[in-house]
């Protein structure tokens, strides 16, 4: 005689938390390396991950040195990326990496204009003015300092042969 088990319904495995939250409820909530690289502010998720683990990002003023810290829609996020500061506020998830303009709808920046350097904000106030300024006594002189500096000195390059 073969006995067989009869299975019913109700005698599946519960899903885990982790299933549940995933399909449940927390849906707006997301790892902050993958919404970083979904919002084009790395351009890989490795770099994402590099980013948050150096400490270049807070977020609600806290800084966060864990990728895998989970961010939702309103969160402020203040992030140093190649020298700049930017404060983005978090507007929702990304779904994908998809091209710039859906990744800006991820996010409102939130940066003062003062905060970004003037090549940055394009080419006012850049020309007209001489260009980018040195500082004085760094690198080499441009060649309208070395023709200051040979008049100063009283050389005339003609004559100087």
């Amino acid at each position: 005689m073969s006995r067989s088990k009869s299975h019913s319904a109700s005698a599946q495995p519960e899903p885990d938390a982790k299933e549940a939250s995933a399909a449940g409820g927390h849906s707006d909530a997301q790892r902050l390396d993958k919404w970083l690289w979904f919002a084009r502010i790395a351009k890989t998720r490795t770099l994402a991950t590099r980013l948050v683990a150096a400490g270049k990002v807070r977020v609600d003023g806290t800084k966060v040195t864990k990728p895998s810290h989970t961010i939702r829609p309103g969160a402020v996020l203040t992030i140093m990326v190649n020298r700049r500061l930017r404060i983005l506020e978090v507007r929702a998830p990304g779904t994908r990496r998809g091209p710039a303009s859906e990744a800006q709808t991820l996010y409102e920046d939130r940066t003062p204009d003062e905060a970004v350097p003037a090549p940055a904000r394009g080419l006012a106030g850049v020309l007209g003015d001489g260009g980018p300024a040195r500082k004085k006594g760094r690198g080499r002189p441009t060649k309208r300092e070395r023709r200051q500096l040979a008049r100063l000195r009283g050389k005339d390059r003609l004559l100087d042969t």
